[in-house]
């Protein structure tokens, strides 16, 4: 059988290639540059050849691609109307790989967005004050001394500690979408569980995991669930929102793929901005090293312009930032604020309560319009130098 299949992909792969004469690139190296001419802010995305596959394929929602190798570079155009583009790859003269580009045209999450611009900042029902936990918490103590996380983060400022905590949640644990987080959902739990390889966390896991460290460092922060416009989803995504007392914002950090947002004079950006900025069109940057569990890198059309501008629609936090949150025990209520623009679908009730009868367990949610309620800065108790 296995024979059988081999032979046939021998031989889609001459009927394929002898269609027609396909470009050739040249190379001495698995890995190379892709670079997307229409948007020259996509400073760094790495195409990595392998050549087993027949095709490899790389999915692209931009019309015209240029491959930069070390020796050699190519354009490859695809449209709708020509979705699919083949060419060859000569690794270090010798080996060949079928290569195969496939356009994928984004869906208008940016129009979507555009129409829930609108807030009310005189919406003044009642919604509890966000808190933060002090990083005198003996969990907190504890996590950051078992964890070293004061040599995790350096001594470099305000920024690189930021990024530094972020970037060790990122490659510690792996992103795993396909499955649920730990019954315990602490830093030190959630982190223990997953480290023998065998498993992962979801993005909520690892927002919840760099959430706690942010804290045990006396950094504010919350982790923030962004959601589609749609009530019933099968996708959404959770990040994170740290308070730059340099700055005196929020900023965004996303541990799943190592991402965090600028603007054109290399500014970092919070949630509340990158937003914004995608609803005006103005200028975003995602970090050269933006990655998912570093195998795939994060460029900004599929990143940004599709998979964000779907999750930003609506957004949702947690009322107390503290250790072991979502954590379900017998008696404990946890409350959640969810930010809905004026074009939101379930705008009423403001508050809802749900139990659940066998576990004792109660979520509240409450709902707003105003966004100054929801981004409202903690207090300030110390300024951070940035460097």
């Amino acid at each position: 059988m296995r024979l059988i299949l081999t032979i046939l992909i021998l031989l889609l792969t001459v009927y394929v290639l002898g269609q027609k004469k396909l470009k050739v690139l040249h190379t001495n190296v698995k890995s190379f540059r892709m670079k997307y001419p229409s948007d020259p802010a996509i400073t760094k995305r790495t195409w990595t050849i392998v050549p087993d596959l027949k095709p490899d394929s790389v999915i692209v929602s931009d019309t015209k691609i240029q491959f930069i190798t070390d020796v050699d570079s190519t354009f490859i155009k695809v449209d709708k109307k020509h979705p699919v583009c083949d060419f060859l790859v000569i690794y270090q003269h010798k080996d060949t790989c079928w290569t195969r580009v496939r356009y994928y045209e984004v869906p208008d999450y940016i129009g979507k967005l555009k129409k829930a611009a609108k807030y009310n900042t005189a919406d003044v029902r009642t919604v509890p004050e966000f808190t933060y936990q002090d990083s005198s918490n003996t969990h907190l103590k504890a996590l950051r001394e078992k964890y070293n996380l004061d040599s995790i983060a350096g001594d470099a400022g305000e920024f690189n500690q930021i990024i530094n905590l972020m970037h060790w949640i990122h490659n510690l644990v792996r992103h795993d979408g396909q499955h649920g987080n730990p019954e315990n959902k602490n830093a030190d739990e959630l982190i223990k569980a997953c480290s023998d390889g065998s498993r992962g966390l979801n993005c909520r896991g690892l927002a919840i995991s760099l959430n706690e460290c942010y804290l045990a460092m006396g950094f504010k922060s919350r982790y923030v669930t962004c959601m589609p416009k749609e009530l019933e989803f099968d996708d959404c995504h959770v990040i994170n929102m740290v308070y730059s007392e340099w700055l005196q914002k929020w900023v965004y950090m996303d541990p799943t793929n190592n991402a965090y947002v600028m603007d054109e004079k290399g500014t970092l950006l919070s949630i509340e901005e990158v937003r914004q900025r995608l609803i005006d069109g103005r200028t975003l940057i995602v970090n050269p090293d933006a990655n998912w569990n570093n195998e795939q890198f994060v460029w900004l059309e599929g990143y940004l312009h599709s998979y964000m501008a779907k999750n930003l629609y609506r957004l949702e936090c947690p009322v107390s930032s503290e250790y072991d949150y979502e954590t379900k025990s017998p008696g404990k209520n946890t409350v959640y604020i969810e930010l809905l623009p004026l074009d939101g679908l379930n705008q009423t009730p403001q508050k809802s309560d749900h139990t659940n009868n066998d576990t004792d367990f109660t979520v509240t949610r409450y709902v707003t319009n105003n966004p100054e309620l929801f981004w409202k800065a903690p207090k300030s108790d110390h300024t951070k130098a940035p460097e």
